[in-house]
C-alpha cells in the first residue's frame, strides 16, 4: 500500500476514533443536572421592580420596612420608601410582603470540594459543578474559594460562570494549599510556586498548618509584589509572627493560633487539641490576647470567622442540616447519618470542642470591638457535616449567638468581604449604582435570623435564580465524582504546572517520533515483500 493509498484509510481509523472518544464522554459523564438552566431562572427582564418589602442594607443600620426596589439592566437603580420610589412602566413587578432583601453574602472561606464522611475511599470530591448552585441558591452571590485541590478545576468552573453557561457565585480564585517544603525552606521555590499558581488563575494565596516562617515570608512578599494577598489556616507560624510578617487574613480564630502554647521551638506546629485546651482556659482578657487582638488590628489583619466548622466539632445536633439528604448521593447519605448518629451518641466526647467554640465566640466580639476586620465563610470540611452555601447560612447565625445583632452579623457575612476583596464600590451593599447581588428571603431574619434559610429567590446582576430549584438541581449529586470515568481519565493527565506541560509536551513528541518510525518501518517492510514477490 502507498502512502497516498495508506492516507484516506488512516483518516477513517481517526475520525472513528474521534467519534468513539466522543461518545464515551457523553455517555461516561454523570453531571446530570436534574434542569437546565433556564429553568432554575425565576425573574429575567430587564427592569425588575421588588415592592412592599423590608431591606437589610449590609450596612450594619437598622432594617427598613416597606421599601422598594428597581433593578436597571442588573444594577440598582432606584431604594427607598415605597411611596417615594417610581416604578418603570416597563419593569416586571414581583410583590414581596412578608419578604426581606439583604445583599448577597461575600463568603471569604468556601470550597469547591467537599469532605466525604469517615468509611469512603475518597477523603475529598470534586464538587465544583454542584457546589456553585448551592452557595447561589443559599445566597452566597460571591465567593472567594480559600485553598482548592485543584486550582484549574476552579478556574474552568469560573470560566462556565463568568461565560453564563451554569449558575453560580463570582469566584475569587485561592491558589493550592502552601505547605512546608521538604528540606530546608527555599524561598525560590515558593516564589515560582506563586508565579505557577497565579497564571493557573489563582488571585490569593493560602498558607496552611505546616508552612514555616521563612516560607510564609517568601509567600507574603511575593504575592504582595503581583497585587495578591495571603490568607492562612496558621499552625507553625503564630498570628502575632505572620502578622508582623504583613499576612492579610487569617482563617478560623484563635483556637489554631500556636502562639498560645509556650515554649515550643520555631516552625513547629503542635497538636490541634492542645491548643484549643490552653485557649479553653484563658479569657479575651488576658494579656495574651489582648497583644494578639492588638497586633492584628495594628496590622490590619482581617479574620475569617468559620463557626458553623467549630460547632461541627462540637458534635452539636444543630451542625446537621437536613437538607443534605436531598443532595448527597445514596452511598455518601448513609454513610452521613451514620456519622451524624454516631457523633449525637458520643456528643459528651466532644464537650472540649463546645466550650472552644463559645471561646471564640468571644474571641470574635473582642476583635470587633477592638477595630478588628472580621469577614465570614464556612470551610464545608470536616467530616462531611455540611455544603457550601448551607454552611455560610448557619455561620450568620452563630455570629448571632456570639452576641452580635443581626444586622451586624449580616454585615459581616456581606460588606466585610466585600471590602477586603476591594469590591465594595460595587456589591456587599445595597444602594443605587450597586450591582444587583440580593437575597429575598420569606420572614425576618433582622428579629429571627433563622429566616436566613427561607431564600426564595437570588438575584445575581440583576438575574432571580429560583432557589429551590438550584437545590432540586443537584439532588443526590453530592459525594459522587461530577465526572465519568473518561473525564476523569483527562482530567488526571490535564497538566497543571508549567513543568507538567513540557513533560507533556515531550512525551507527546517521542510517541509522534515513535508513530512516524512505526508507519515508515511498516511501509518499507510491504515495499521490500513487494520486489520480493
Amino acid at each position: 500500500m502507498e502512502l497516498t493509498e495508506l492516507a484516506p484509510a488512516v483518516r477513517r481509523i481517526l475520525a472513528g476514533g474521534l467519534i468513539a472518544l466522543i461518545s464515551l464522554i457523553a455517555l461516561n459523564s454523570r453531571v446530570t443536572l436534574a434542569q437546565p438552566d433556564a429553568d432554575v431562572v425565576r425573574v429575567r427582564a430587564p427592569r425588575v421592580a421588588l415592592t412592599n418589602v423590608k431591606i437589610i442594607d449590609g450596612t450594619g443600620g437598622p432594617a427598613a420596612d416597606d421599601r422598594a426596589l428597581v433593578i436597571d439592566n442588573g444594577t440598582i437603580a432606584a431604594v427607598g420608601p415605597s411611596a417615594a420610589i417610581k416604578i418603570p412602566g416597563d419593569a416586571q413587578v414581583v410583590d414581596l410582603r412578608g419578604h426581606t432583601v439583604l445583599p448577597g453574602l461575600v463568603g471569604m472561606h468556601d470550597h469547591l470540594f467537599y469532605a466525604v464522611p469517615p468509611g469512603l475511599p475518597d477523603e475529598y470530591v470534586s464538587t465544583a459543578r454542584s457546589f456553585p448552585r448551592l452557595y447561589l441558591a443559599s445566597g452566597v452571590t460571591t465567593l472567594r474559594t480559600a485553598g482548592t485541590m485543584d486550582v484549574s478545576k476552579d478556574a474552568a468552573a469560573k470560566r462556565r460562570i463568568d461565560r453564563g453557561e451554569e449558575p453560580g457565585p463570582t469566584l475569587h480564585l485561592t491558589s493550592q494549599y502552601f505547605h512546608r517544603l521538604e528540606g530546608p525552606p527555599d524561598g525560590d521555590r515558593i516564589r515560582r510556586l506563586v508565579d505557577e499558581q497565579a497564571r493557573a488563575g489563582a488571585t490569593s494565596f493560602k498558607a496552611y498548618t505546616s508552612l514555616r516562617t521563612d516560607e510564609l515570608d517568601a509567600l507574603v512578599k511575593r504575592a504582595h509584589e503581583i497585587g495578591a494577598k495571603v490568607t492562612g489556616h496558621l499552625c507553625a507560624v503564630s498570628f502575632k509572627q505572620a502578622a508582623e510578617l504583613g499576612i492579610d487574613n487569617i482563617e478560623h480564630g484563635l483556637w489554631t493560633d500556636s502562639g498560645l502554647v509556650r515554649g515550643i521551638g520555631r516552625d513547629y506546629c503542635p497538636d490541634a487539641s492542645r491548643i484549643a485546651l490552653l485557649f479553653m482556659n484563658l479569657t479575651v482578657r488576658h494579656r495574651e490576647i489582648v497583644e494578639i487582638i492588638s497586633t492584628l488590628v495594628e496590622r490590619r489583619v482581617a479574620i475569617t470567622s468559620t463557626l458553623a466548622i467549630l460547632e461541627s466539632l462540637a458534635a452539636r445536633s444543630e451542625a446537621v442540616d437536613v437538607r443534605m439528604r436531598i443532595i448527597l448521593s445514596p452511598e455518601v447519605h448513609e454513610k452521613w447519618q451514620r456519622a451524624s448518629i454516631a457523633r449525637a451518641e458520643r456528643r459528651a466526647e466532644f464537650a472540649p470542642w463546645e466550650t472552644v467554640l463559645k471561646q471564640e465566640m468571644a474571641f470574635e466580639r473582642a476583635f470587633v470591638a477592638a477595630g478588628g476586620h472580621l469577614m465570614a465563610g464556612s470551610d464545608p470540611t470536616g467530616w462531611g457535616v455540611g455544603a457550601g452555601g448551607f454552611m455560610d447560612q448557619r455561620n450568620v447565625e452563630l455570629l448571632v449567638e456570639a452576641g452580635f445583632e443581626p444586622v451586624e452579623a449580616i454585615r459581616i457575612a456581606s460588606a466585610n468581604g466585600a471590602a477586603f476583596l476591594g469590591e465594595a464600590d460595587r456589591i456587599g451593599t445595597i444602594a443605587p449604582g450597586k450591582q444587583a447581588d440580593l437575597v429575598v428571603v420569606r420572614g425576618d431574619p433582622a428579629s429571627r435570623i433563622a429566616d436566613i434559610r427561607n431564600v426564595v429567590v437570588v438575584f445575581k446582576n440583576g438575574v432571580g435564580y429560583d432557589s429551590a430549584r438550584l437545590i432540586e438541581s443537584v439532588a443526590g449529586m453530592v459525594g459522587e465524582s461530577e465526572s465519568g470515568p473518561i473525564m476523569r481519565l483527562i482530567e488526571l493527565l490535564t497538566p497543571r504546572s508549567r513543568t507538567q506541560q513540557m513533560a507533556m509536551y515531550a512525551g507527546i513528541a517521542i510517541l509522534l517520533v515513535i508513530l512516524l518510525t512505526s508507519v515508515q518501518t511498516w511501509m518499507a517492510n510491504r515495499k521490500r515483500a513487494r520486489r520480493n514477490a
